[in-house]
């Protein structure tokens, strides 16, 4: 039995994993550490069942290392960031703060709590990112566990710290480690600041759909859940002290993206009668084509142009393969987001919402 302590597991990545860790491992301990900011939500755990959410700050390092302690934790999955480039870019220092300083906190803690004298096998999983790789011209390869930093926000430059922080605490203290990096995360439970949310609540709502420059900017695209399966496999497989890259096999560009959302609410809109009642706003409401939302805005700085991941190695050593392709992934996520409209209307209290209609722009 496992006894896991998954920090930031009330906010989107987090909350997905924890649901499908309680699934298929139904016998293991899980304790949620968040601090329940705008992104985290006690809704997220519904239906989690035994997963009991602790609520407080990554950088306490007493309270994380009483919790290892006096849970018997043996296994810590960190998710807990700041994650949206466009924030990072208007404030950079709660990047700095919570995913350097707080991922500190952490291993300081693990470090106090398993190694010693007593030291009993455990492992620290840090989720990363892609962007921590920098920006791909169109025919460069695609981003190995071997290529060379090069983050160009303030967000990627801050999650590129704290992999290295994780690096460095294996390599100077011994400490059990790894390291996964995935590509762009779409699904169940994400924050309405990402593109296929928002898009898709400003659909629904006849609100403008803003492009960034001219929606060239290359993703692949990775549904949530095969993340989890990717993340198990490395803590059931992969080797202590190793990265591994998780990708999702679906390299496209925003715009298709985009235009598949607005093709799919339109066919929603055909499918499903009630739609239009309870949407009046959306065009599709009124027969038009969703796409007329459609609108050019400037790009944001530093914008990268192209992410793609190399998977080989996740591949070989652990067996890891997407389960979904973008098409089946996409039509599962609109879905859920039709069927789960008080979720999001919950989530969007009025402050986002003003943020939201001020700030339109493709969030990738």
């Amino acid at each position: 039995m496992t006894n896991l302590l998954v920090t930031g597991g009330a906010g989107f990545i987090g909350a997905n994993f924890v649901h499908y860790w309680r699934e298929h491992h139904p016998a293991d301990t899980i304790t949620v550490l968040d601090s329940l900011t705008y992104a985290g939500n006690r809704a997220n755990l519904q239906g989690a069942n035994s997963a009991e959410l602790v609520v407080g700050d990554i950088r306490d390092t007493p309270l994380v290392e009483s919790l290892l302690r006096d849970r018997g934790i043996d296994t810590l999955v960190h998710f807990a960031a700041e994650s949206h480039v466009d924030r990072s870019i208007h404030g950079p220092a709660a990047f700095i703060d919570t995913n350097i300083l707080g991922t500190m906190s952490l291993l300081t803690a693990a470090r106090s709590a398993w190694l010693g004298n007593d030291a009993k096998p455990h492992r620290f999983h840090h989720v990363s990112t892609d962007e921590v790789y920098g920006s791909l011209g169109p025919n460069d390869p695609a981003f190995s566990e071997t290529t060379a930093y090069a983050p160009n926000s303030p967000y990627s430059a801050s999650k590129a710290a704290s992999d290295h922080l994780v690096r460095a605490w294996h390599h100077t203290y011994g400490l059990q480690v790894s390291t996964s990096n995935c590509s762009n995360n779409y699904g169940p439970y994400q924050f309405p600041e990402k593109l296929i949310p928002l898009f898709l609540i400003n659909a629904l709502h006849g609100r403008p759909l803003p492009i960034y420059g001219d929606g060239m900017q290359i993703r692949d695209w990775l549904h949530v859940e095969d993340h989890c399966r990717g993340i198990e496999s490395v803590l059931l497989k992969g080797r202590i002290g190793e990265t591994y890259n998780i990708g999702g096999g679906a390299e496209l560009p925003n715009i298709t993206v985009i235009d598949t959302l607005c093709a799919a609410v339109d066919k929603a809109f055909e499918t499903d009668p009630s739609l239009k009642a309870r949407f009046p706003d959306a065009p599709a409401a009124r027969n038009i084509p969703t796409n007329t939302l459609k609108t050019t805005v400037t790009d944001r700085p530093g914008h990268d142009r192209r992410y793609a991941i190399d998977e080989r190695k996740a591949r070989a050593e652990l067996g890891y393969t997407p389960a979904r392709d973008f098409e089946t992934g996409f039509a599962a996520t609109l879905a859920w987001y039709l069927q789960n409209e008080s979720w999001w209307r919950s989530v969007l209290d009025g402050s986002y919402r003003d943020w939201v209609e001020t700030n339109y722009a493709a969030r990738s």
